[in-house]
């Protein structure tokens, strides 16, 4: 493993554990050149994904291998500033990533992930749910806001 330091190729293992939802394993290193610790987390990829984006005003398609990292980035942005802890952050992501990688398909819609991650939110912060679909369905007015909120807002009160 390369150290983000010094960028050396060569790094020690000095502990190794499960994180806590065990979905990855958690690894200290420690660079044989400069001496620097940095942690490494390694998961299980099924495998690859490839995300088809599609093309709007008669744009073709674009297609890019699915990245976790921006999936959780996505996530952790409609959470941000809310009481919403990284865990259930990385909960979401690998629940969602476990469904992409044994759907089965080599190819999947990015609005088939765009829903996984809406219907995740629902149930973790109304707040957060209505930030990621204000651009994920790409509100352009307040309007948009109001009746996507009133729905929330309706379907709460459903539940009890």
């Amino acid at each position: 493993m390369r150290c983000p330091f010094c960028a050396h190729d060569d790094s020690q293992v000095k502990d190794s554990r499960p994180t806590e939802d065990s979905t990855s394993i958690r690894r200290r290193r420690q660079c044989s050149s400069c001496g620097a610790r940095f942690t490494t987390f390694e998961r299980v990829q099924l495998r690859e994904v490839t995300v088809v984006k599609s093309g709007g005003n008669g744009e073709k398609a674009r297609r890019q291998p699915f990245d976790r990292a921006k999936l959780e980035q996505s996530i952790a942005l409609a959470c941000r500033k809310r009481d919403v802890p990284q865990e259930r952050i990385d909960q979401l992501a690998s629940g969602i990533q476990r469904q992409v990688e044994t759907a089965g398909e080599a190819e999947i819609p990015s609005q088939r992930i765009g829903e996984m991650v809406m219907d995740g939110l629902r149930q973790i912060d109304s707040v957060a749910y209505i930030r990621f679909a204000s651009v994920y369905r790409d509100f352009s007015e307040a309007r948009d806001f109001e009746e996507f909120a009133s729905t929330v807002k309706d379907a709460a009160n459903e539940r009890g």
